[in-house]
C-alpha cells in the first residue's frame, strides 16, 4: 500500500538554513544571501535539500568552519562572496554557488556566462548532501585556553636586529638559490590563496573562521585582500593603500585584543605583509621594512600568551580549543621566520638559524589539521599519543646535526624525522623540505 505523504512533507521554509537557524531576517539572495556571504558561510535554501529516510544522525558534531570544505586548493571552492567592505569593489566574475540534488552528489553551476559552464566535481572530492550538511560550526570555547610559553619570546620581537647587530651567539644559514626560489614560490602561492578566496593558507585553522569563533582582524583581512585579485590598470597603488591603513589600524589596536583576536591579528597582519610583497610590489618598500618590525612584535606578544598546551606538557590530550590555538600560533610563527629569511636573502642580509624556537612541536599531522569533528579529532589525538608516548617531535630535530650527537643519536633522530615525515601535511613537508636541502639529513 502507498502511503500518502505528509501535509509538509516538502518545507515551507523559504529562508536558508543559517538564517532560519537563527531566527534571523534572510534577504534570499539567489546564489547566498548576505548574511551567509558576509560570515563566510555555505548557504543553502530548504528547496535544494534532498532529506533522505531516517533522521540523518551521523553521532558526530562538527567543529570545523564551512572553510574546511576547501581548507586545500583541491577542494570545494568557497562562496565568491566574502564579505568585501563598504566602498571596495571586488571584480566581477562568474559565481559559482552549491547545488545539492536528489542524487546527493555536490555540483556547481554558474548563474551568469562562463567558459566552464555547468559541471560536477570531477577534480574535486565527492560530498554527499549528508556530508555536506555536517560541515556546521560547532560553539567553540576559546576561553582558559591554557597554554604556555616554553621560549624565550623578547628574542622574536629583536629578531630584526639581528641583520645589523650581529650576535656571535647566532648561526648563520645561507639558503640555496633553489630553496630561496622554492620558499619565495610557497610563500606566493599562500598569499595567492588568500587573494583568491578560495581557501585558507596553512597557518590559519578552518575553526578559526567559524560563526562562534571569528575575530575581526582576520576575517577583515580576508576579506579585504580579495581587492588585489585583479586590480584595475593603474590601481595598485590606491590598493596598497588601503592595505596599509588596515595594518596600521590593527597594530594600533593590539593591546585591547584578547588571546584569540591578538593571534587573528598577527595571522592577518602576516597575510597583509605577503600580499604587499608578492602581489603589490613596486620595488623597495620603506614600509614593509617597518612591517616586519610590526610583525615581530604581534609574533612575541602573542606567543608570550603560550605555544604549547599544559596538557601537552603532560602527554595528555588537550583540549580541542586550546590544541587549534596553540598550532595555529605555531604554524603563523613558522610561517613568519621563513618569510623574514626570504626578505633578508633577497636584500643580501645574512639569515641566521631561529635558535629561539627551539623545542617548539613541529607542525602536527595532517589528520590531526584536517579534522572536521571534536569526536573525531579526539580519537585521533588518541592515536598520536601512542605514536609519541614520550615527547613531540620538535622543529629543532630539523636543524643542522649537532656536532657532538653519537651515532646512537644520529639513528634515533632519523628514526623520528621518518617517523614524523609519515603522516604531515603539506605544510609540514614543505618545512622538511626547506630545512632538509638547506641543512642537510
Amino acid at each position: 500500500m502507498v502511503m500518502k505523504a505528509g501535509r509538509y512533507a516538502t518545507s515551507r521554509q523559504k529562508n536558508c538554513q543559517r538564517c532560519s537557524a537563527a531566527k534571523a531576517k534572510c534577504d534570499r539572495r539567489v546564489g547566498g544571501c548576505a548574511r551567509c556571504a558576509t560570515r563566510s558561510l555555505p548557504c543553502v535554501y530548504p528547496s535544494q535539500v534532498s532529506t533522505p529516510q531516517g533522521n540523518g544522525d551521523t553521532g558526530e558534531e562538527a567543529f570545523a568552519s564551512p572553510l574546511s570544505a576547501t581548507s586545500t586548493t583541491e577542494h570545494l571552492p568557497l562562496n565568491p562572496y566574502i564579505g568585501s567592505p563598504a566602498g571596495i569593489a571586488i571584480h566581477d566574475g562568474a559565481v559559482q554557488t552549491l547545488q545539492l540534488t536528489p542524487g546527493e552528489t555536490a555540483t556547481v553551476t554558474s548563474p551568469v556566462t562562463s567558459t566552464t559552464g555547468s559541471s560536477s566535481f570531477n577534480s574535486y572530492p565527492t560530498l554527499t548532501t549528508s556530508q555536506l550538511l555536517s560541515i556546521e560550526s560547532e560553539t567553540l570555547d576559546f576561553s582558559n585556553l591554557g597554554l604556555f610559553c616554553p621560549i624565550q619570546a623578547d628574542d622574536i620581537k629583536t629578531r630584526w636586529l639581528n641583520s645589523y647587530v650581529p650576535d656571535p651567539t647566532q648561526k648563520i644559514k645561507a639558503y640555496p638559490i633553489g630553496v630561496r626560489v622554492f620558499i619565495h614560490r610557497i610563500l606566493k602561492s599562500y598569499a595567492a590563496t588568500a587573494v583568491r578566496g578560495q581557501g585558507l593558507p596553512p597557518f590559519v585553522h578552518p575553526s578559526q573562521l567559524g560563526e562562534t569563533a571569528s575575530r575581526a582582524p582576520l576575517s577583515t583581512c580576508l576579506s579585504l585582500v580579495r581587492i588585489c585579485e585583479k586590480p584595475l590598470s593603474g590601481s595598485e597603488g590606491v590598493a596598497t593603500d588601503v592595505l596599509e591603513r588596515e595594518m596600521n589600524n590593527v597594530y594600533e589596536h593590539h593591546g585591547t585584543y584578547d588571546d584569540m583576536t591578538l593571534l587573528a591579528a598577527f595571522q592577518a597582519y602576516l597575510i597583509y605583509s605577503m600580499v604587499l610583497h608578492f602581489r603589490l610590489s613596486q620595488g623597495p618598500n620603506s614600509f614593509l621594512r617597518q612591517a616586519m618590525m610590526n610583525l615581530q612584535d604581534l609574533a612575541s606578544l602573542s606567543s608570550k600568551r603560550g605555544l604549547v598546551c599544559e596538557a601537552e606538557r603532560r602527554r595528555e590530550r588537550p583540549r580541542l580549543e586550546a590544541w587549534v590555538a596553540a598550532e595555529a600560533k605555531r604554524r603563523t610563527l613558522y610561517t613568519m621566520y621563513l618569510f623574514d629569511s626570504l626578505l633578508l636573502a633577497e636584500d643580501g642580509l645574512p639569515t641566521f638559524l631561529g635558535t629561539e624556537l627551539y623545542g617548539l612541536p613541529a607542525p602536527a599531522n595532517k589528520a590531526l589539521w584536517n579534522a572536521k569533528h571534536r569526536r573525531g579529532w579526539e580519537t585521533t589525538y588518541n592515536i598520536y599519543l601512542t605514536d609519541w608516548p614520550e615527547d613531540d617531535f620538535r622543529i629543532d630535530e630539523l636543524w643542522p646535526v649537532p656536532e657532538d650527537l653519537a651515532e646512537v643519536g644520529l639513528v634515533e633522530r632519523n628514526k623520528r624525522v621518518d617517523r614524523w615525515i609519515e603522516k604531515v601535511d603539506e605544510f609540514g613537508t614543505m618545512m622538511y623540505a626547506v630545512t632538509s636541502c638547506t641543512h642537510g639529513g
